[in-house]
């Protein structure tokens, strides 16, 4: 995918990249859940406006945010709409197809459901660090190859969030065992 297919809004954004292909240096898979966020949106990172924190979430569409969830998790977000606004997507759980067994040794696990399901286990599995922020989606160590046809996606509200939780930003594929938390 280019910087230009993550200029819509966020909701649009993350909606369109239930099963894409997200890989970081040869470890990935297919994308199965998202969340959305967006400056007006009182849940997001970057409603106050831009911090040291959240900088990389007013940068160029089509880029990482990545942040550290709890002190403990990094997590993994990719940058959309224009320049400034300050818009992201949350990617919340993947389907592991790619390094399964690098992705086991970093979470020193077997279970294959259990290794990106969710959003601080992504960032584990596929070795997210701060270093990654602000990097492009479209250069190594990234790939992200858009959905191979139409997927069944479910909606609802957001979740680990104490504002906006009427929202109903996040999206999954229907189904699937890799999400971090079934739809109602």
């Amino acid at each position: 995918m280019s910087p230009g297919d993550f200029l819509g809004d966020s909701h649009e954004v993350a909606r369109a990249l239930i099963g894409a292909m997200l890989v970081v240096d040869g470890v990935g898979g297919r994308i199965v859940e998202t969340e959305a966020y967006d400056r007006e949106d009182p849940a997001s990172h970057s409603f106050s406006g831009p911090t040291p924190r959240n900088e990389a979430m007013f940068g160029p569409p089509g880029r990482a945010y990545v942040y550290r969830s709890y002190g403990i998790h990094w997590c993994l977000n990719f940058v959309c709409r224009e320049e400034g606004h300050g818009a992201g997507v949350l990617i919340r759980a993947i389907e592991p197809l790619l390094g399964l067994d690098v992705m086991r040794e970093r979470r020193g696990l077997e279970d294959v459901r259990l290794l990106c399901s969710g959003p601080g286990r992504v960032g584990q599995a596929l070795g997210i660090t701060r270093e990654l922020n602000g990097k492009r989606l479209d250069q190594s160590p990234f790939q992200v190859l858009s959905a191979a046809g139409p997927f069944p996606i479910a909606m609802g509200p957001r979740i680990g969030i104490s504002k906006a939780m009427e929202v109903h930003w996040r999206f999954g594929l229907q189904g699937s065992p890799f999400l971090s938390r079934r739809f109602a």
